[in-house]
């Protein structure tokens, strides 16, 4: 009973069935693995990925067909890949190669030329065809040179009759792989002369042609018109298609620049109320000053009488200066300003601290977004008011970008102070799953811009970037006694202000 089965399992004694050795778990692995390699879906998959990446080599070979070269580059000199950098060289000589011989052969056996004479012609009219990569003009001049020199001496050649003249197959052939590479290096103007040109040439030829031939000057002049039509489309569009990107990178530049502006515009609007309050007290304090000093001489009188004019005139420079930095826009845009800020009652509010910053956190929970604050004891006295109010704009300004990019994170919010800093941080984890967020674009760029500039404004430090868990941190160190040093360091940053606008592009806003 057992051999019967053993004959039908097909195994022999010692378990080995047909005899032959049992594979391993291993080696059985690999089979089952090959075999699902041959599976038609992994085959669909693979087959998927290679046409995949054929067509990403025929796109970027079709952009660097476009991408116009610079007089002293070759063609194809911008291409991504070595193989594409080379392929123009690889084509033209793929062209010289079986041009040279069918030349030369063509000429001392159909034409019967001379061979000595065949040979010089075939490499002179192949030849500069290698130059046409790098330097399609001197190329074109040498093979108009060698083929209208060709078209005179087929004249006297045995058995030119019955065959094409002026220009032999072979010429047109050649002339037309010329015509392909002048229509990608040269502009519209050079494409024209050359193209009538050899029209003109072919014409003149025309009035002394063998007798019984045919001849192909029209032919040159219809085909090599063509090329140069197609080729010089081609180029046009590469051309139009360099002037708008650049057009775009000089918009670009230019709308980073007037955001950088438009911030500090109305930076320098609310830091005109800070500057008017301590111009107002010291015009107050040197008018009282002969009242609640008796006794005071009257030179020190007048000392602070003079004093108190300076100090009027320069509340009244400063409120015409701030005329021109409200002026309304003269298309009713409002630019980098916020709400209320262009109003009546926007420019007389007084402006925010540290000490409202529990006041705009518990208006940002109302709104839905989570958001714990942690203010140190006297943070908001010990700051001066410039200090004041940046620390208020920075918090304000990230917040802002954690409800529009982050809806739902949770946040926190931290303002202390270590030695002669204060030190802010909002910190903020990645949206909540079933939030909606803002698609990314380009935004207005404020948010950075705005925070940079008031750290700049104090000479302080300013760090912001992506989180490894997905959300987001702001982190800003502003000196408690800025003096000089904040003057130094926005006289030293004010050269970079495009590049540093510039790179904001793309940033959280």
């Amino acid at each position: 009973m057992s051999d019967e089965a053993g004959d039908r399992t097909g195994e022999r004694p010692g378990g080995r069935p047909g005899g032959k050795p049992r594979r391993g778990t291993r080696d059985g692995a690999a089979a089952r693995t090959g075999d699902a390699r041959k599976t038609p879906k992994a085959r669909k998959a693979r087959k998927a990925r290679e046409d995949r990446k054929d067509r990403a080599a025929l796109a970027q070979l079709a952009a660097a067909l476009r991408t116009p070269a610079a007089a002293a580059q070759p063609l194809f000199a911008q291409a991504p890949k070595a193989w594409q950098r080379a392929l123009p060289y690889l084509v033209v000589g793929v062209f010289v190669v079986s041009l040279l011989p069918t030349t030369i052969a063509v000429l001392a056996n159909d034409y019967g030329m001379d061979g000595g004479w065949a040979g010089a012609l075939g490499v002179a009219q192949t030849v500069p065809l290698l130059l046409a990569v790098t330097r399609p003009l001197p190329a074109w001049l040498l093979v108009l040179a060698a083929d209208t020199a060709g078209a005179v001496l087929l004249t006297q050649a045995d058995k030119v009759a019955g065959h094409p003249w002026p220009w032999t197959p072979m010429a047109v052939v050649g002339y037309l792989v010329l015509m392909a590479c002048l229509g990608l290096r040269k502009s519209i103007r050079n494409l024209v002369g050359v193209w009538l040109v050899t029209g003109a040439l072919g014409a003149v030829l025309g009035f002394f042609p063998p007798e019984d031939t045919t001849t192909t000057a029209a032919l040159l002049f219809v085909l090599g018109g063509i090329v140069l039509a197609l080729t010089g489309a081609l180029r046009g569009l590469g051309d139009a298609r360099q002037r708008i990107a650049e057009q775009e990178s000089i918009s670009e530049a230019e709308r980073s620049r007037r955001t950088l502006l438009e911030e500090r515009a109305r930076i320098a609007r609310e830091l005109h109320d800070v500057v008017a309050h301590h111009m107002s007290v010291i015009t107050v304090q040197a008018d009282s000053a002969p009242y609640r000093l008796p006794g005071m001489p009257e030179p020190v009188q007048q000392e602070f009488a003079a004093i108190a004019a300076s100090a009027r005139e320069s509340l009244g420079e400063m409120r015409r200066l701030l005329t021109v930095l409200r002026a309304p826009d003269p298309d009713g845009a409002q630019g980098a300003r916020g709400p209320g800020e262009g109003g009546a009652h926007g420019e007389r509010a007084p402006q925010p601290g540290i000490g409202r910053l529990q006041q705009l956190v518990e208006a940002t929970v109302r709104a839905g977004q989570p958001v714990e604050l942690s203010l140190a004891a006297g943070a908001a006295g010990a700051a001066p008011p410039a200090v004041d109010l940046s620390a208020y704009r920075i918090v304000q300004e990230a917040l802002a970008n954690v409800v529009r990019h982050a809806p739902g994170a949770p946040t926190r919010v931290s303002v202390t102070v270590v030695d002669d800093d204060v030190l802010v941080l909002v910190v903020n984890g990645p949206a909540a799953r079933d939030a909606v967020v803002e698609p990314d674009g380009p935004g207005t760029g404020h948010g950075l811009v705005g925070m940079r500039e008031r750290v700049r404004l104090t000479g302080g430090r300013l760090d912001t970037g992506p989180l490894p868990d997905g959300g987001f941190r702001v982190a800003a160190r502003l000196p408690l006694h800025a003096g000089d040093g904040a003057a130094a360091a926005h006289e030293a940053h004010a050269t970079n202000d495009t590049n540093e606008a510039n790179d904001t592009n793309g940033e959280r806003s």
